[in-house]
């Protein structure tokens, strides 16, 4: 049984810009219910959501059958909670709320088996096929990706340095943390924090480094996809349901 491919990563390290849904809905049929719909990839949330590794893996068994890539984002940059999502089979990691360089290696080495990182062994996961994957432990690496969130100023001022670190795939850029911690709290949209993401999508590509965002936005996701996002979540699960349903509510007031 082969390792399977991370078309995700290998479309991200092309060039090729990849349409995103964020996903913060917990049930594996409402993942399925949206991995049919057209988007490149669906991020699982842990960190602003209900959900956790063990609603994340139904989620990953569901969307499996379907033409769509599967990126999770743990509650933190913890090594037991990364670990966990990659023997649940996540090939692809957002890491929140890194501030520098020393924690986007953590991140990094939390991905690794040693002697280069320090991921657990258990030859007996989803992620090996269940044994079934010859040299996994050797070759898990060729198709896990790494994204790196940046999402504080701090971390604005440590792009380069954190895109230099190997093991790093790409930079995401958190606006909703980004607005609170330029003074913007619940603001992503005020035009000083879209300048800097703007300017941060720019720097990060100068750096070598793919660019992604998430903005439901749709004008400003233009202007993101423009200034070189790579990798742009467009839409939020909850927020398609909440704002959809309303809609038609309103329509029949």
């Amino acid at each position: 049984m082969e390792l399977p491919r991370n078309r995700f990563k290998h479309d991200l390290l092309a060039g090729r810009q990849q349409i995103g849904l964020w996903c913060s809905l917990p049930g594996s049929y409402a993942a399925e219910a949206v991995a049919g719909a057209g988007y490149d990839w669906l991020l699982f949330d842990t960190e602003h959501s209900p959900g956790d590794p063990l609603t994340v893996l139904p989620q990953l068994q569901a969307v499996a059958p379907y033409d769509v890539s599967a990126v999770v984002r743990p509650a933190s940059n913890d090594v037991v909670l990364i670990k966990r999502f990659l023997d649940f089979g996540a090939q692809t990691l957002l890491i929140p709320y890194v501030q520098d360089a020393d924690e986007a290696a953590a991140a990094v080495a939390a991905t690794r088996y040693p002697p280069a990182g320090v991921r657990g062994v258990s030859g007996l996961t989803r992620a090996t096929r269940f044994g079934r994957i010859p040299g996994y432990a050797k070759r898990a690496t060729e198709e896990l990706c790494v994204l790196i969130q940046i999402e504080t100023v701090e971390a604005l001022q440590q792009i380069e340095r954190i895109a230099c670190v190997e093991g790093v795939d790409g930079l995401f850029i958190g606006p909703a943390d980004l607005a609170a911690s330029l003074g913007y709290a619940g603001e992503p949209g005020h035009p000083s924090v879209e300048a800097e993401v703007l300017a941060a999508i720019s720097q990060i590509r100068a750096a070598g480094k793919p660019a992604g965002i998430l903005t439901p936005d749709e004008a400003f996701a233009r202007r993101c996809i423009a200034a070189g996002s790579s990798f742009t979540a467009v839409a939020i699960d909850a927020g398609i349901l909440a704002r959809g349903t309303e809609a038609v509510a309103a329509r029949f007031r």
